[in-house]
């Protein structure tokens, strides 16, 4: 049995701090575990983004979380910029920290997330955030 290091440690913290989520969390270990070994960054940060269902949305910060280090959300931002697989890796779901949406140079133009997302059935909040307490993931 090998010993944990500090990113197996990061992982098992989220993975504990969201069991009550349900079965996510133990899917997400087994993506990003998996892909330490290779230690392809853009990788585990798609291979992550992959994983968020219709209807839900995750912030930059929660996936530089899940790949095991939560100061990359810059990291994860320029990942999604530079999407090789745009209809595959669902790069729309992932919103600020505020619920905010990307810029219009991402997605094809101005207020094309948002078309993304309401046709999926996130709300968003008069503000035009989107509402986290109904639609984040994890």
């Amino acid at each position: 049995m090998t010993r944990p290091n500090a990113t197996t440690r990061n992982v098992n913290v989220i993975h504990n701090k969201r069991a009550a989520a349900g079965a996510a969390a133990f899917v997400f270990r087994k993506v990003y575990m998996c892909h330490l070994k290779s230690g392809n960054v853009f990788n585990m940060i798609y291979d992550v983004v992959r994983q968020i269902p219709r209807g839900k949305v995750a912030t930059y910060g929660q996936i530089a979380m899940l790949i095991g280090n939560p100061r990359m959300s810059r990291v994860v931002g320029y990942a999604l910029h530079v999407n090789p697989e745009p209809g595959v890796i669902p790069c729309h779901r992932v919103v600020n920290r505020f619920g905010e949406l990307s810029g219009a140079f991402a997605f094809g133009g101005e207020n094309r997330q948002r078309e993304l997302l309401s046709a999926e059935g996130i709300t968003f909040l008069p503000n035009g955030r989107v509402d986290h307490k109904k639609h984040r993931w994890i």
